[in-house]
């Protein structure tokens, strides 16, 4: 008799993390109406680095893609958001799908120069074409050259009369590009290109000898995560309101999210949100000691990258089989009536 098996799909700990994330949720989009300006501030700050670092794990993480670029499309959104708004009159908000859209253009023509590299040579490829982004743009005299320029006045206003006003669009727009990053990889990663992703993660030869085409999906990943952070890049300079060269192509918006996801656990969607919160709270107390609060970054991620190689939520994991984002399929064996 051959034993029969249920496709497990979801956890008991999804269903109540489903149960918590709305009231989270709920509680977030309130947040403007009781809450304090910088507490929003910096929460819109989260939002954007955990979107941010979504993309990364995604690329990294699933389709094995080790980019230390990113930088480069997190500029390139900037730059569509001063383009897009003082040039061709486009509203503020709007920007940030439309700077997407710019980006994954973009990201082609770029996948198929750097995707001639492998391993280290692709990382190193990555970084070099951020650095080309930021020496071509600092060239554009009408987009402030290397000075940079501020957005004016009237883009501003558009977005809202007041500063509260202002402050609350910018804010909910922020929350909606978390939540949007964080439901689309999930889906993505449940889905059959989730699969192959998963597959190409454990073994690149094994899933080419099973017939997923390994270029083929990762060149989606690639497209998609230049898509997710251009769109993420024009939000973070429509909170900061100016842009440089040396501000939008900043390496450290790659590091950042490299430590954010080597803490939290690669490979996971969980991992990335509890790196975040680490991050963060790390940072608010520390960020005063200068470079000794570098050095404890740096240890914490070396640290926890020779005791725990999957990440502290890999760690969770192991020892609870807890997860909230469960994308993998699991049998069960069927009872019998």
């Amino acid at each position: 008799m051959t034993d029969s098996y249920n496709v497990l799909r979801s956890t008991r700990a999804s269903r109540i993390g489903s149960i918590i994330g709305l009231v989270l949720f709920i509680v977030l989009v309130s947040f403007p109406t009781w809450g304090d300006r910088a507490t929003m501030r910096l929460l819109v700050e989260m939002f954007y680095i955990l979107a941010l670092s979504q993309m990364w794990n995604l690329m990294a993480g699933y389709g094995g893609l080790v980019s230390v670029g990113q930088q480069a499309f997190v500029g390139l959104g900037g730059y569509m958001l001063f383009l897009l708004t003082i040039h061709l009159g486009v509203g503020a908000v709007w920007t940030v799908p439309l700077a997407g859209l710019i980006g994954a253009v973009v990201s082609l023509p770029v996948a198929f120069l750097v995707f001639r590299l492998r391993g280290h040579y692709f990382a190193i490829g990555t970084w070099v074409v951020a650095e080309v982004f930021l020496l071509g743009f600092a060239q554009i005299k009408t987009l402030g050259g290397g000075s940079g320029l501020s957005l004016p006045v009237s883009v501003v206003k558009s977005i809202a009369s007041s500063r509260a006003g202002r402050d609350s669009a910018i804010y909910w727009t922020a929350l909606f590009v978390v939540v949007a990053v964080i439901a689309i990889v999930y889906f993505l990663l449940r889905s059959r290109h989730g699969l192959a992703l998963t597959a190409i993660r454990d073994s690149e030869e094994a899933s080419n000898s099973l017939g997923v085409d390994n270029f083929r999906a990762k060149l989606l990943v690639y497209i998609f995560a230049a898509f997710g952070t251009t769109a993420i890049g024009a939000l973070i300079f429509l909170t900061k309101l100016r842009i440089s060269p040396s501000a939008a192509f900043d390496i450290n918006w790659t590091t950042t999210v490299i430590f954010i996801v080597v803490i939290g656990g690669i490979g996971t969607i969980e991992g990335p949100i509890l790196g975040t919160i680490i991050f963060f709270l790390l940072r608010e107390p520390l960020a005063d000691f200068g470079s000794w609060y570098l050095i404890l970054l740096g240890t914490t991620a070396v640290v926890v990258m020779l005791k725990a190689p999957q990440g502290i939520w890999g760690i969770i994991t192991h020892k609870f089989d807890l997860r909230f984002f469960p994308v993998q399929r699991r049998l069960e064996l069927k009872k019998d009536d």
